[in-house]
């Protein structure tokens, strides 16, 4: 289809370098959706440039599931008893796919911010005076030999914030997994 094959093309280029390359076309213009006008340095800007990156790696899994799932004898059977399809979307196939979903929030929260951070130290994501761990790092570079817990501080908060949501959601991956050893509750 169109839509998969758009996403192949996303997936195709380099996150960072996509991201960047957003980044530097928007930031002089802004965008323009519709009625709405994003303004250059709006906090919104990097939140949709970095939606349009990682939309591939969000949809393809569970683009994937959910026509694994469209194959399934429950799907077949409520087809066959001529249930809308709108109605086996939301009762049928939406359910099996919230886990996916639920373990991937975690995980591209946590590319995110490294994103982020990359842009911000850049300058091309948040913008002054809005803040940023990334600008702050940048600011801090400047003064890394005579104090350098100014861009410590911030990177270690990210690295730490980055591997506490992995853990999270390898945990939260565990946890709703119905083959591992480890569950929610009493057993």
């Amino acid at each position: 289809t169109v839509l998969s094959r758009f996403l192949d093309i996303l997936w195709a280029f380099p996150i960072y370098l996509l991201a960047i390359s957003l980044s530097i076309v928007t930031i002089a213009h802004g965008i323009t959706i519709g009625p709405i006008q994003i303004e250059s340095g709006s906090l919104w800007l990097p939140v949709i440039i970095i939606g349009i990156v990682y939309v591939p790696y969000v949809a393809r899994p569970i683009r994937g599931q959910v026509l694994a799932l469209r194959k399934s004898e429950f799907v077949l059977a409520a087809i066959n008893l001529g249930v809308p399809g709108w109605r086996i979307l939301w009762r049928d196939i939406l359910p099996n796919v919230t886990t996916t979903l639920i373990v991937f929030v975690p995980l591209m929260m946590a590319l995110n911010m490294l994103t982020e951070s990359a842009l911000s130290f850049l300058s091309i994501g948040v913008q002054p005076p809005a803040a940023s761990w990334g600008t702050i790092i940048q600011d801090g570079q400047a003064l890394l030999y005579t104090r350098p817990l100014v861009a410590l501080v911030p990177g270690l908060a990210i690295a730490v914030s980055v591997m506490a949501l992995n853990v999270f959601g390898d945990g939260l991956r565990d946890a709703l997994d119905p083959r591992s050893k480890v569950r929610l509750g009493r057993d």
